[in-house]
């Protein structure tokens, strides 16, 4: 059976910067198929150049649009998993589903979804990133906008009108897998620092708190994508290796050696902004000897992303005794196995992990503390 398909619930009170976190996402997508499951199109305010095949006239509410960068975005139809079922029967399923929701309902209950008969063979939660208004926070609101957080919930009679928002953001806090500070651009170092010390308090253990401007945050950190592709693990030491320059014309190398270099001048001083997010964190791999029991390894695993600040951490593990591979993923505290396909006669029986969190991670220390 085939690799699970990942899938990402990302939530937050309207203006938190959601919608610039996912438009930054799927603008940096590099050929990775993201199906975005949305309320409403109007969420997204998209430029029309990001969408593609859907004039208004043609377009219904339970369509699924094809984006211009080979991303898919749908809304939810009547409901959840007939969405789900919709995104999974296509010819050409996607690489990873990402859930756009308003944090004024828990999560909760989407997540239990994904326990259905047709989904949970073919899709695995990735995890639950909230993203906060890192000014409003610290200004000791929970939105930029209390009264349109407040309008927006009105509107919806499926949601309880009681539970006072700051509660709401409580609850969004407590369920994360990790926390994404958007508009951190506009907090003093100090007031950054206290605001990530106080959110790591009322979040979960091991949640790992990052901040972003104008929701640039690397794909990788965000969706975990491209960490753990079996092909390029031995390539990536580094999350921000840009290697693909040097091997786009191996060939031709010395005759258009001074075409290349500015070819590569004119990418870096494009990717320039994209370079400066990406050096903020680090990725490594980890490869061990054979696992015996899943289960305990899988605990193991969950402490030491708990006591060193592993934002993600993907990979493979041989078990003994075992034909299957077994796929490991974790955001945070949360962490996912499952058997994807037998190991081929060619494979190490070993375990391989790639570690990514934040500059300045021990790596020496994890990778201690998982061989422990």
């Amino acid at each position: 059976m085939p690799a699970k398909i990942p899938a990402t619930v990302v939530t937050g009170f309207l203006g938190a910067g959601k919608t610039t976190l996912i438009r930054h996402m799927l603008a940096n997508a590099e050929g990775k198929r993201i199906a975005l499951i949305i309320n409403e199109f109007g969420d997204l305010g998209v430029d029309g150049d990001i969408l593609k095949g859907c004039g208004d006239e043609t377009c219904t509410e339970d369509d699924i649009m094809e984006l211009s960068n080979g991303c898919i975005c749908c809304t939810v139809a009547d409901d959840f998993i007939p969405t789900m079922e919709a995104l999974l029967a296509r010819e050409t399923p996607p690489d990873h589903i990402v859930i756009e929701t308003s944090g004024l309902a828990l999560p909760q209950p989407l997540v239990r979804a994904f326990n259905w008969p047709g989904i949970s063979t073919k899709v695995t939660v990735d995890g639950v990133v909230t993203v906060v208004d890192g000014k409003a926070v610290t200004e000791g609101r929970f939105a930029h906008s209390v009264d349109a957080v407040d309008a927006q919930r009105k509107l919806d009679e499926n949601l309880d009108h009681e539970t006072p928002l700051s509660e709401l953001f409580e609850d969004q806090v407590a369920c994360a897998d990790m926390l994404v500070v958007n508009k951190s651009d506009l907090l003093s170092p100090a007031e950054a620092e206290a605001l990530t010390g106080k959110l790591k308090s009322e979040a979960r253990a091991g949640v790992q708190v990052v901040s972003a401007t104008q929701g640039a945050l690397p794909v990788d950190v965000l969706l975990g994508q491209g960490i753990g592709a079996e092909a390029d693990l031995d390539a990536r030491s580094e999350v921000h290796h840009h290697h693909h320059h040097a091997d786009d014309h191996p060939h031709d190398h010395d005759d258009h050696s001074h075409d290349h270099d500015h070819q590569q001048d004119h990418d870096h001083a494009h990717h320039h902004h994209h370079d400066h997010d990406h050096d903020a964190f680090t990725s490594f791999v980890v490869t061990l000897p054979e696992i015996t029991d899943p289960a305990a390894f899988a605990a193991h695993v969950t402490s030491v992303i708990e006591a060193h600040d592993i934002l993600r951490l993907k990979g493979f593990a041989a078990v003994a005794g075992k034909p299957m591979r077994l796929t490991l993923q974790a955001v945070g505290p949360r962490i996912d196995t499952y058997f994807d396909r037998p190991l081929g006669a060619s494979e190490a029986r070993e375990t391989r992990l790639v570690v990514i969190g934040q500059a300045g991670l021990d790596q020496a220390a994890i990778d201690a503390a998982l061989r422990a």
